[in-house]
């Protein structure tokens, strides 16, 4: 349980970032790259509040790019016209509307820096481990 809420604040506080990006920062690195980045954190975050994050997080992390990705080429596809939703604003700021390797990139980046950061806990929680053992 409290695994499970230290997720859903991580992922509110992330999406009010995404929310502040999208309707404040007009251009720039922040809004063309940083946001892309984020937004891998923020369904991570979701996913492992969903799952109680008991889940192999590298797994989840991994899952988690491969459906940016998805949603990327999904975009080069014009999946919101193709669905009908093209005239309704609110899902073409959501899915998106057009494919970008740079976004490919900036995916790739978020989900290497969360790895990271999960193989940097892990290491941590090891280390704990050991010292309680000795």
């Amino acid at each position: 349980m409290k695994q499970r809420l230290s997720y859903g604040a991580i992922f509110l506080a992330l999406l009010g970032i995404e929310v502040l990006i999208a309707l404040f920062i007009h251009g720039g690195f922040i809004r063309s790259y940083m946001g892309d980045v984020i937004v891998v954190w923020v369904v991570y975050c979701f996913v492992q509040l969903l799952l109680g994050g008991k889940n192999d997080h590298v797994k989840v992390a991994a899952g988690v790019l491969i459906f940016a990705y998805l949603v990327e080429v999904l975009q080069g596809i014009h999946i919101v016209d193709l669905l009908g939703l093209g005239g309704i604003r609110f899902f073409r700021v959501l899915i998106g509307t057009s494919f970008s390797w740079i976004d490919m990139i900036c995916y790739t980046a978020g989900a290497a820096l969360n790895i990271m950061g999960i193989l940097l806990v892990r290491r941590a929680k090891k280390g704990r481990a050991q010292d309680r053992a000795r």
